[in-house]
């Protein structure tokens, strides 16, 4: 089997989306690149019985290689994401990350960018756009996607959810799920009163204190 091991972390990461709260029923995708070749949630399939062999394989192009099932609908939104997005330090662009988180999809609908509620924002980038509203699986979706996407590392869709990327599906996933809480805390703050925000220049401050983040 083609990408065996990409395939089944795919369908491990599709699969602990649901249990995470980040998709419902079928929503929602995962990808992760190999060189020339992408290993991406089928759609229209349950992820809890989802299995490493129900994940397609195709090309940069777009044409499945491997694989029984349909790719998602979504597959020219992560296939622009891996052609055209460059990464703000550098990093290779391996993995996607397309989520229906409930807060994060709720604060699409209220604002054109995520306020700075939390340095934590500062792991998507300076700020968190929210991409204009298109119709899923669309060319113009995916534009929409790499307009918001220009020096960040995730986004929110309008009226959609979310989408993140990183050098490996732990880096991307991990970036949705801190979106996803930020977006709770922006929400919980607002339903209670008229929270306090970080001034820009403190979150480009702790964007450049990320980079040298962690065990190196």
């Amino acid at each position: 089997m083609i990408l065996e091991t990409e395939r089944a972390a795919v369908c491990a990461y599709a699969r602990r989306m649901v249990g995470d709260g980040l998709v419902v029923g079928t929503s929602g995708n995962v990808s992760l690149r190999a060189g020339d070749l992408v290993a991406v949630t089928p759609t229209g399939v349950a992820y809890s019985s989802l299995t490493p062999g129900d994940i397609a394989v195709v090309d940069l192009g777009g044409q499945v290689v491997d694989g029984l099932l349909k790719p998602t609908s979504e597959l020219p939104m992560h296939l622009s994401v891996y052609w055209d997005v460059r990464d703000p330090d550098g990093e290779p662009v391996t993995a996607v990350v397309h989520t229906h988180s409930p807060h994060a999809t709720a604060v699409s609908t209220l604002v054109r960018e995520l306020p700075p509620i939390h340095y934590i924002v500062a792991t998507i980038g300076p700020s968190v756009r929210v991409a204009r509203y298109a119709t899923y699986g669309t060319p113009e979706l995916a534009a929409a996607v790499l307009e918001a996407l220009e020096g960040r590392r995730g986004c929110l869709m309008a009226n959609h959810g979310t989408l993140t990327y990183g050098d490996g599906l732990e880096a991307a996933y991990h970036r949705a799920q801190q979106l996803e809480w930020a977006c709770r805390v922006w929400l919980l703050a607002q339903s209670a009163g008229r929270p306090s925000l970080l001034p820009p220049p403190e979150v480009a401050n702790v964007v450049e204190r990320l980079r040298g983040y962690g065990q190196g």
